[in-house]
């Protein structure tokens, strides 16, 4: 639909009206894909711990004219998850799209592997993701129906790790096999009902996700990628994906580098 002023012509944005909440918004492609949004109408709702960098991002966004919220959470907590949610409600009128965003990649053999990086991951990876997606099905339930579009949407992000089991990256890639069979029976249960459910798997991306490692491992994961996309490479897919007509939906995207072949 355009809008008309005078002799122009402007396109409406997109997703005008709507509301979205980023978790891990605060770097890489959660950051990314908040700023993308903003840039389609949408509200957007910043979550993750570092509050410097939320409030960074969400300056960007306000300059470009954009509306945000900044919340200050942990999802691996199911309080700050679910009131995360809550909070964006209340605050910014509804709910109609959620970008499960946050999460860790701690990669290394399982012989002698530290077990609170596994906790973590799987904190942070499955529990994380769990909370903020109970939490939220509701209200996308509830925009779905009355919505400004008619449809909602829920996107996981998962990893290339999702698909392919590598030396290395056992309970990682078990957190996300396990992202993409939750995805795939919710949108089972949702789809007629108009909330999409869509599963992203990104190859080798510059983002802060590898630099949590070790610093053994992170010397082999520098070994072992080359080429890698950008953060706003990620956040254009996500876009896409969510920017879709009522009538279609975009269940999968795996997406690497052009070089990268596993």
């Amino acid at each position: 639909m355009a809008r008309s002023k005078g002799d122009e012509f402007r396109v409406k944005p997109v997703l005008d009206g709507t509301v979205a909440l980023v978790t891990g918004a605060s770097s890489g492609i959660g950051a990314a894909t908040a700023i993308a949004l903003a840039g389609q109408g949408a509200a957007v709702a910043l979550a993750a711990r570092r509050l410097d960098r939320l409030e960074a991002v969400a300056a960007s966004i306000k300059d470009q004219g954009g509306t945000t919220l900044v919340l200050e959470c942990d999802v691996t907590d199911e309080q700050q998850a679910a009131g995360a949610v809550q909070r964006t409600v209340a605050e910014l009128g509804r709910l109609d799209t959620l970008i499960n965003n946050a999460g860790v990649m701690l990669l290394g053999p399982v012989e002698g592997a530290p077990l609170p990086e596994w906790q973590q991951m799987v904190q942070l990876n499955v529990l994380g993701l769990l909370y903020c997606a109970h939490a939220a099905l509701p209200h996308l339930l509830r925009a779905a129906a009355d919505g400004p579009r008619q449809v909602a949407d829920m996107v996981n992000i998962s990893s290339v790790a999702g698909r392919a089991v590598r030396n290395g990256n056992g309970v990682y890639s078990l957190t996300k096999y396990g992202v993409g069979a939750f995805s795939e029976s919710l949108r089972q249960e949702v789809t007629k009902r108009y909330v999409r459910v869509s599963l992203v798997e990104p190859g080798a991306t510059a983002t802060e996700l590898a630099g949590h490692n070790r610093p053994e491992v992170l010397q082999a994961i520098r070994n072992q990628f080359g080429q890698r996309m950008q953060a706003e490479d990620i956040a254009d897919a996500i876009t896409y994906i969510v920017t879709r007509p009522r009538h279609v939906a975009v269940n999968e995207m795996l997406i690497r580098p052009t070089e990268q072949e596993r």
